[in-house]
């Protein structure tokens, strides 16, 4: 697999949306993950920056992939 350097991850009510890149931009990994599976699938990956638009679960999110050592943006969705 090559080097994941990005990921998005859209947050929803059960199932999560993940996109990763690599450092060129180009598509990685996309896939959907239930709300139990996320937390396992990051624990997998190296350490990456991940970027969640900002709702109310978003910063719990955040501090526990930051526990995880991964470094994590809150990002306002544009109007």
């Amino acid at each position: 697999m090559q080097s994941i350097s990005t990921i998005g991850l859209d947050i929803a009510k059960s199932v999560f949306q993940v996109h990763g890149v690599d450092a060129a931009g180009h598509a990685v990994i996309r896939r959907q993950l239930k709300r139990r599976h996320v937390l396992a699938f990051f624990q997998k990956l190296p350490s990456c920056l991940v970027g969640i638009e900002t709702c109310a679960s978003s910063h719990h999110w955040s501090r526990e992939l930051k526990t995880l050592g991964i470094r994590c943006d809150c990002c306002l969705r544009p109007t």
